[in-house]
């Protein structure tokens, strides 16, 4: 690559960093989007999606990424294809990265748009039938589920708050929890025991996920090893999520406890000049329309911080 610094680099090519690079590409800063693989981020894996605004019929996740991708080919964002190995933000003032082919670019700001993953269970059926049964999302994914049994996998906060929410659209919930009592807060457990469509498999563990098109059943284990069956038409694994921080320094970055970038509300982080978008963020909610509302944010908060540079 001929160019070798920049006013702005959005890491990250999922709705967050689509829309950075979208606003960035109109108001004329000179950027770059980087991205490892195809620009969509884990929207790409989502079999459907029928909750962000202006598609009542609702799309596919992987066509609703097709035309992000290609709004922003429009206003012509400039998207690299490269794998980072190394960010370095001591110098406040010029961001270094550094990829894997030992090429080095450097910029004035940045926004990390990285993402996050959620944590897989690892068992047989889960990938075939991920967006078919398998979901690791509720509030996304609850809506498909009317009166139907459902079960939800975990003892926190998230998988016991996302259970009561199932409670609205599905006739039954079944929380697994390889323990006998749930970990998520006092408050929250009162609420779901109170909640007559929700039972409990405790002391269990699910070996795999199993059906034909979609999910059918799940294999399972206690901890005396004897082994059950669950029918269920559907369930969510909400084991935790994790950062995608891999690349980051987080010695430089502050984050939360659990690795999440910690940012202000208009997403300026620890370090000026650098803001932090999407999944990535220390946050409350994760959705594609946050996300996208954040990467905008972010750009309008850069173009501000290279003004005050100028």
């Amino acid at each position: 690559m001929e160019k070798s610094h920049f006013e702005l680099v959005i890491l990250g090519g999922g709705p967050a960093g689509l829309t950075a690079g979208l606003y960035a590409s109109r108001a004329r800063i000179d950027h770059v989007l980087i991205e490892k693989g195809a620009p969509g981020g884990q929207v790409l894996t989502t079999d459907w999606v029928d909750n962000y605004p202006g598609f009542p019929e609702g799309l596919s996740g992987f066509e609703l990424m097709e035309r992000m991708t290609e709004h922003a080919k429009r206003f012509d964002v400039n998207i690299l294809n490269k794998e980072i190995i190394s960010i370095d933000l001591k110098d406040h003032d010029v961001k270094k990265i550094v990829f894997g082919d030992k090429s080095v670019i450097t910029c004035d700001s940045m926004i990390i748009c990285t993402g996050a993953s959620p944590n897989k269970l690892g068992v047989p059926g889960e990938k075939e039938l991920s967006g078919k049964g398998v979901s690791y999302c509720g509030t996304c994914d609850a809506p498909f589920y009317r009166n139907m049994h459902v079960a939800v996998i975990g003892g926190g906060d998230t998988a016991v708050e996302e259970a009561d929410y199932l409670t609205r659209f599905a006739s039954k919930v079944s929380i697994i929890h390889r323990r006998d009592e749930l970990r998520a807060t006092k408050i929250l457990q009162e609420i779901v025991f109170a909640n007559k469509k929700i039972d409990y498999v405790w002391n269990n563990k699910v070996t795999s996920i199993e059906g034909g098109k979609e999910v059918e059943r799940l294999e399972l284990i206690d901890n005396d090893g004897k082994s059950s069956t669950l029918d269920v038409q559907g369930v969510f694994i909400l084991i935790g999520i994790t950062p995608n921080n891999q690349v980051l320094p987080l010695d430089q970055l502050e984050h939360d406890q659990w690795g999440f970038i910690t940012s202000d509300s208009e997403t300026r982080t620890n370090i000026p000049g650098v803001f932090a978008a999407g999944d990535i963020r220390s946050k409350m909610m994760r959705q594609i329309v946050n996300a996208c509302g954040e990467g905008a944010n972010a750009v309008i908060a850069a173009e501000q911080y290279l003004k005050s540079k100028s």
